[in-house]
């Protein structure tokens, strides 16, 4: 194995100067290629309940770069950056995470008498342990038994949390990225098992179809906290926060062809409608991220809301970029296993890939897995 990819902790310096002049960007959990989209490098992080984005500082001090050179933001994501760190135990983890923001949601909801049903929720965790059960079994026949039972609960969980994104989207309400990332579990959770059982095929079958599933929401979403005027995140009083650079990112992920000139020409009449009346902007804005029914309860009507919506605006971005950010881990979860296929290397010696002479350096939060030549996928 060893003579097809390399593991290390070091960061090698042509992949930093790569990375520096251009030739190479990070998308989700690889590094590849500019041009041709060849990867050259995989990215596995060394604590698998890492949800804080850590990696993104660890990647930046391996290269001494500025953060703008990498084009790496702060965004954290629900997803870790390989699915071979991202086990069942982990996936339960982000799930009781998610739950527990829908509960903190509830009492401000509680307010339009409004109700979260989260009892799938429950059906979830006991998939869950179905699936870990499953994979503790001794006989071959018993493990795949159980798993395609838990397989079975996944794909209801999928259905349910398609339609309740939909749903949310739909309302422009303020939990739907709850949903969206519940959902980004569910075809998680599914595929993990076709890989514990090594049908790699079928994994990568359902992370392609979840592709499709997932991006076509976030990107709705993505376009509905964009607002209808998008120069709103270009204020002056968001100056040190909030950058061309950082707008330009989201449209690029958006539409590739776009580059800062372009977003700046799409912008030069919003700023100009934005300065003119602020106020037909505040009447637009979707509930998703202010709703007054929520969050204006008990102010006079003379009130001004302006203030409190601006203040939102700067962690909206955020959501915004961490849904980006879990969408490009989701689908880069595909070229892992296109890799292990063409590799010819099990699922589970993949998960024991591990530097062979190197001592893991304090505080390295990172691995990284360099094929012994780019990989076209």
């Amino acid at each position: 194995m060893s003579s097809v990819v390399t593991a290390t902790f070091v960061l090698a310096n042509w992949i930093v100067k790569g990375i520096a002049d251009g030739t190479f960007e990070r998308v989700g959990g690889v590094i590849r290629k500019v041009g041709t989209k060849q990867i050259v490098a995989w990215l596995r992080e060394q604590e698998s309940n890492n949800s804080t984005g850590n990696y993104l500082v660890e990647l930046e001090r391996s290269v001494q770069l500025t953060q703008g050179i990498l084009q790496v933001t702060s965004a954290v994501s629900i997803l870790n950056l390989g699915v071979s760190v991202i086990g069942f135990a982990v996936i339960a983890q982000r799930l009781k995470e998610l739950e527990q923001r829908l509960q903190e949601a509830q009492k401000l909801l509680n307010n339009i008498n409004r109700k979260i049903d989260l009892s799938f929720y429950a059906n979830f965790r006991a998939a869950i342990e179905l699936a870990t059960n499953a994979f503790t079994m001794t006989k071959t026949e018993n493990r795949r038994s159980s798993a395609l039972q838990a397989i079975n609960r996944f794909l209801e969980a999928e259905h349910i949390y398609t339609e309740y994104t939909d749903i949310e989207i739909e309302q422009q309400s303020q939990i739907a990225d709850e949903y969206l990332l519940t959902l980004s579990l569910a075809y998680l959770a599914e595929a993990r098992c076709y890989l514990e059982l090594e049908e790699h095929d079928t994994a990568l079958r359902r992370f392609q179809e979840g592709s499709i599933v997932i991006r076509s929401r976030i990107q709705k979403y993505v376009e509905l906290l964009l607002t209808s005027n998008p120069a709103v995140y270009l204020q002056p009083q968001f100056g040190r926060q909030i950058d061309l650079r950082r707008l330009t990112r989201i449209y690029q992920w958006l539409n590739p062809a776009l580059d800062e000139n372009a977003v700046f020409d799409m912008q030069r009449m919003n700023l100009f409608m934005l300065a003119q009346d602020p106020n037909k902007w505040v009447e637009s804005i979707p509930a998703a991220i202010w709703d007054s029914k929520v969050d204006w309860v008990g102010k006079a009507f003379w009130d001004d809301p302006k203030p409190q919506i601006y203040a939102r605006l700067p962690k909206t971005l955020e959501v915004v970029e961490s849904m980006i950010e879990t969408n490009r881990r989701f689908e880069s979860y595909q070229t892992e296993l296109q890799a292990i296929s063409q590799l010819g290397i099990s699922f589970h010696d993949w998960l024991k890939l591990t530097p062979s002479t190197e001592i893991k350096p304090d505080g390295a939060e990172l691995m990284y897995i360099i094929p012994s030549k780019p990989l076209e996928l």
